[in-house]
């Protein structure tokens, strides 16, 4: 059995937050690896234009490639439609029936869990690794009502939380203005090379 967290994201572009994310609950819980899961078309952003996969994909590779815990699930890629979390974690668990999955999630989307597509489902397919955000602790009382069982599938994760976001970035790229240090220099180097986010 592999003990695996799971990242999902836009990744548009990759930073550096969601790798200190990553390699942050990989330590405090033990994980053998993370993989990371691009969405073909996240569910929240149906109405926005997204960066080509190619690329999104590309610039992860290069963010990942120097970790070897660090690894990118093309799941959700490879399947049409929106990416539910609960469709990728009933896949995985499928397919893998003997790893056990960490979804890594912060707490302020942790809140908002009840809103997704069968919450107690996903509960049920994976522990909840909650990385705490300054100001968004999680509800626990409230959650635990909407989502019977979920407190007993939460473990909580300390990490450092960088202000940065990947809206910002795509603007201060698109200004012609420095990225260094908020997301890998191979990152930078993708973008420069494929001219992502230049018009």
């Amino acid at each position: 059995m592999a003990r695996v967290g799971l990242l999902g994201g836009t990744f548009d572009p990759v930073h550096v937050g969601h790798l200190i994310m990553a390699e942050a609950t990989r330590d405090a819980l033990g994980l053998d690896w993370i993989e990371f899961i691009p969405a073909r078309i996240p569910p929240h952003k149906a109405d926005e234009a997204v960066t080509d996969t190619r690329h999104r994909v590309g610039m992860l590779q290069a963010a990942i490639g120097g970790n070897a815990a660090f690894r990118l699930n093309p799941i959700e890629l490879d399947r049409p439609g929106p990416s539910f979390t609960v469709d990728t974690l009933a896949a995985l668990t499928e397919c893998r029936p003997h790893d056990a999955f960490h979804f890594i999630i912060g707490s302020d989307s942790l809140n908002d869990l009840p809103k997704w597509r069968e919450p107690v489902r996903i509960a049920a397919l994976a522990e909840l690794a909650v990385v705490i955000r300054p100001g968004n602790e999680p509800a626990l009382a409230d959650l635990e009502a909407a989502v019977p069982g979920i407190s007993g599938r939460i473990a909580m994760v300390d990490a450092p939380l960088l202000d940065i976001s990947s809206t910002r970035l795509r603007a201060q790229i698109q200004a012609n203005r420095s990225v260094r240090y908020q997301t890998p220099d191979a990152v930078i180097a993708y973008i420069d090379r494929e001219r992502v986010y230049r018009s």
